[in-house]
């Protein structure tokens, strides 16, 4: 049993318990781990409940951590990532994508795409695995590349399957930037639902970056309730709206639905 011990006898008086105490709820996430309550928390660490409550809702209100309301669990967010974390739950979906995102790319007409898988992180979202084209022209990305989550195809399919909770706290997030910001996520948001329901993927020409064009999709993941975005695009001299509608919108969607229901 993992039990926190912090300074116990005081002696170090630039010890933060606090921030110490809120660190050690992310390490309570062992291998297998997909989501814990705050009973697994208080057991784990050997803190008090009430302690464990407060803890978990600073991490939430920090996208640290997520809650899901109905079964009172918690999962990591894409958050961890910038803490430095060299893993997390997310892999296992990035182990699983890596070897179908690879021959999405090879295997399509165009060389100049470029594959991504994404997390929403506050008003961002990460990029947890890539499949980069070879051209010399080409969309550099790389795991840890964020994108803002209201200009771009990947963030759009990520909103567009979120549960309305989750996408009230996305707002908040956003509002502590700028109001102009919180309009920019609900308009974001309504065009996201719309597009998704109309097309079955979302797209993004010029929103994120004038010189790309990309389209996405969402992946669920069963055993927790996660959400990521899935993307195929670059160039836009090079990678054509035409074609990532005819051609890889259908492959990208079989694509996410193979891999959320790989559980």
């Amino acid at each position: 049993m993992d039990h926190f011990d912090g300074d116990p006898e005081g002696k170090d008086r630039n010890f933060v318990t606090a921030l110490a105490r809120g660190l050690e709820l992310l390490r309570c996430f062992r291998r297998g781990d997909h989501t814990l309550t705050n009973s697994d928390f208080s057991e784990r660490t050997g803190l008090p409940k009430a302690t464990i409550s407060r803890l978990t809702h600073t991490l939430c209100a920090l996208d640290y951590l997520v809650a899901d309301s109905r079964v009172g669990t918690y999962r990591l967010s894409a958050g961890v990532l910038r803490l430095g974390f060299s893993r997390l739950a997310a892999m296992d979906m990035r182990d699983r994508a890596k070897h179908e995102m690879h021959a999405l790319r090879v295997d399509g007409p165009n060389p100049f795409v470029t594959v991504s898988l994404g997390e929403q992180h506050r008003t961002e979202v990460i990029y947890l695995a890539t499949e980069t084209s070879t051209e010399e022209v080409t969309l550099m990305v790389r795991v840890g590349t964020r994108l803002p989550l209201f200009r771009s195809a990947i963030g759009k399919a990520i909103l567009a399957v979120t549960p309305e909770e989750r996408c009230e706290q996305i707002f908040t997030f956003a509002r502590q930037e700028s109001e102009e910001m919180e309009r920019e996520a609900r308009i974001c948001y309504a065009e996201a639902l719309k597009e998704y329901e109309t097309n079955g993927f979302c797209t993004g020409y010029g929103n994120w970056r004038s010189d790309v064009n990309g389209i996405a999709v969402p992946v669920h993941s069963l055993s927790d309730g996660r959400v990521y975005g899935l993307n195929v695009g670059g160039p836009s001299y090079r990678v054509k709206r035409k074609q990532l509608e005819a051609v890889y919108a259908e492959r990208l969607v079989k694509l996410a639905e193979s891999l959320s229901a790989q559980e």
